[in-house]
């Protein structure tokens, strides 16, 4: 029987490189969790194991392979460089218009809350036939608020404290241009 003799380490077979590889999956990753801003922790890895795993593989007389695991790693990882002041320019943009959505979503729930306010005193002035001089109590309109709680459910979602007024008054917030429209 002709048997192989078991390979000697001149004719090995070349292996791949663990950097290069490294170098790949950081690489990736650096792009794709560029959306959660955490891929420069991956990007700079990914260069800086690819740059060491392509001179390793140069160098080995071909001993080692995969500069295409490691060219790939270089170019994902500088692609998850060049990442950074794009997503910084778009939080930048997006930070200010959630801050806005949100305020503006504040000021209308609130104002929301002034109009049941004012539709509670309505019909309480009706009900006890009140003049516009008459200002209704908290437990009085609380009735009319249909929420659990009464007139202390309702509160403005900026901090604000309602005041009832008199039924011929809007009531109003103490947050500066939470009111109802004229």
């Amino acid at each position: 029987m002709n048997e192989m003799p078991p390979p000697t380490t001149a004719t090995a077979e070349p292996r791949n490189s663990k950097l290069a590889i490294w170098s790949l999956v950081c690489g990736i990753l650096a792009v794709v969790l560029s959306i959660a801003c955490i891929g420069p922790l991956f990007a700079i890895p990914a260069v800086i194991c690819g740059h060491i795993a392509y001179s390793k593989i140069k160098r080995s007389g071909g001993a080692i392979t995969g500069d295409g695991l490691a060219l790939g790693g270089l170019i994902t990882g500088y692609i998850g460089i060049a990442l950074i002041p794009v997503i910084a320019m778009l939080a930048a943009i997006a930070i200010p218009n959630f801050v806005k959505a949100r305020d503006t979503a504040q000021k209308n729930a609130c104002i929301n809350n002034l109009r049941m306010i004012d539709g509670a005193k309505q019909q309480w002035a009706l009900k006890y036939k009140k003049e516009n001089t008459d200002t209704p109590t908290k437990v009085e309109i609380g009735v009319y608020l249909g929420r659990s709680g009464g007139f202390e459910a309702f509160k403005c979602p900026k901090g604000g404290v309602y005041s009832i007024n008199a039924v011929g008054a809007k009531p109003t917030c103490s947050v500066p241009r939470h009111q109802l429209p004229e």
